[in-house]
């Protein structure tokens, strides 16, 4: 793992790199996640770099002081735009949360972005209140529920799924939690067409935590959108189907 130093605290990351000379590629974790979901990309086939970063209070990322919604939103904004200029990577892929990253950065910060994957996200992001309550009083619930049939995976039992839950387990409850608090208050349906970047959003055809249609709402309202879905898989298709993942991601920065 590499390390950023940035606003008084490290964001861990790790490079893969196969020799690819394409623009490198910045994929950034959803809520309790960590850069291992991204592990199985590897260099995006070769092509290019692909630079996984864990937010703070993620992975080997030490964790920060912040409150659930914005200010852990911009928190992880100031993560993954540090690691980016650290490592000249030009186009963004985000996860669930990791998706609402990229967008407040598209939407808040000086970044100029070559393209964006959205992928297993929304421009809104609620989340049921049976999850949020878990969260706060039974953690193993909440884990058992998210690793169940069509949400992280189509099929756990064909699936990695320890990846997933291990990845929850180190962040812990507490983050986990403020995680996806700060997704149920992220909204910026109104501001999607702002976005000038073209962006691809790609869905988990069983997908239950972030349906297809909000990717297809995604590309109707950028005004370089489009979007794809990965089938036979669910909202860590990056992580189910890698394969039927990178194929997508690939031909749309090669366009």
């Amino acid at each position: 793992m590499e390390t950023v130093t940035h606003h008084g605290r490290e964001t861990s990351y790790r490079r893969y790199d196969r020799g690819g000379d394409g623009e490198p590629v910045l994929c950034v974790h959803g809520s309790g996640g960590s850069h291992a979901v991204w592990e199985p990309l590897g260099g995006l086939d070769g092509d290019r770099p692909l630079i996984a970063l864990d937010l703070s209070g993620h992975g080997d990322s030490p964790d920060i002081a912040a409150t659930a919604g914005y200010e852990a939103l911009s928190a992880y904004v100031d993560d993954t735009l540090a690691v980016a200029e650290a490592t000249d990577a030009g186009v963004l892929c985000g996860n669930a949360l990791g998706g609402a990253v990229v967008l407040t950065l598209l939407l808040e910060r000086e970044f100029d972005a070559s393209a964006v994957v959205l992928t297993g996200t929304g421009a809104r992001l609620a989340v049921m209140d049976d999850l949020l309550r878990w969260l706060q009083s039974d953690f193993e619930r909440a884990i058992e529920f998210l690793s169940g049939p069509d949400r992280f995976f189509h099929d756990p039992s064909s699936a990695p799924v320890d990846v997933s839950t291990d990845a929850l387990r180190t962040a812990g409850r507490a983050v986990t939690e403020r995680d996806f608090r700060t997704c149920h208050e992220f909204d910026v349906r109104g501001r999607l067409d702002e976005i000038s970047t073209p962006a691809l959003a790609l869905a988990g055809e069983y997908d239950r935590l972030t349906p297809p249609w909000y990717h297809e709402a995604l590309a109707e309202r950028i005004p370089n959108g489009e979007w794809e879905t990965v089938d036979d898989a669910a909202h860590l298709a990056m992580l189910e189907r890698p394969d039927a993942f990178d194929a997508p991601v690939s031909a749309f920065l090669d366009g």
